[in-house]
């Protein structure tokens, strides 16, 4: 008869997968997909380097896992952002605004998310949750152009240049911002992505709030 494990050994294990995770993502955050080894992962977690195969198989599948963790949560906030209720047009300025803010909050996971080097498995899910950007934007230009504040266009070429704009313009200053220039890239991002979606200049030149983030989104 084969052993199956108990309740409390499951637990136990899930318990101890998830504590891998989590701390695997903060060394990714901390120095990046090529530095995150087993072993760094491992010291951080308080285990052998060898405990870490009996949750995932190779680092590859550890690093998979880190990511879509952390992408899943970020296209979740955004997603709900996006969908709230109101007007299109400021909820995709304030759609793009947490985005970037949430990205300055914990910089080297957003750089690690975006664009540091990874493995090809990491890469994969990089271009699957650009997709899922894309729609939860293309959502709301759609709504933007039926309600008549936004022209007529194709939302999914726009939600792909807004995608891949907002993640170009962030990269760099995500090493190292200056503290008295965070808030004008913000202002500018948010009024390049109206523009991008053909928001009428009132829009486009209106400074949002740059502290409007609610306890929910800074999760």
């Amino acid at each position: 008869m084969a052993y199956r494990k108990t309740p409390a050994e499951l637990e136990r294990l899930s318990g101890a997968r998830e504590h891998l995770v989590e701390q695997a993502t903060n060394v990714v955050a901390e120095v990046g997909w090529a530095q995150a080894s087993v072993n760094a992962v491992a010291a951080a977690a308080g285990i052998a380097a060898g405990s870490v195969y009996q949750h995932f198989p190779s680092k590859a599948a550890l690093a998979v896992e880190v990511f879509r963790r952390a992408s899943g949560r970020e296209v979740e906030v955004i997603g709900e952002v996006l969908r709230s209720p109101g007007d299109p047009v400021e909820r995709l300025a304030r759609g793009v605004e947490v985005f970037a803010r949430r990205s300055f909050e914990r910089r080297g996971l957003a750089y690690a998310l975006l664009a540091a080097p990874a493995e090809p498995a990491v890469g994969a899910e990089r271009l699957e949750f650009r997709h899922r950007y894309r729609e939860v934007f293309a959502e709301v230009v759609r709504e933007g152009v039926a309600s008549g504040a936004l022209p007529a266009q194709d939302a999914q070429v726009t939600a792909a240049a807004l995608t891949g704009a907002i993640g170009e313009v962030l990269v760099d200053p995500l090493g190292a911002p200056d503290g008295d220039s965070v808030e004008q890239l913000i202002a500018e991002l948010i009024a390049m992505s109206l523009r991008c979606a053909g928001a009428s200049p009132e829009f486009s030149t209106t400074a949002f709030s740059t502290t409007t983030m609610t306890p929910k989104d800074r999760a």
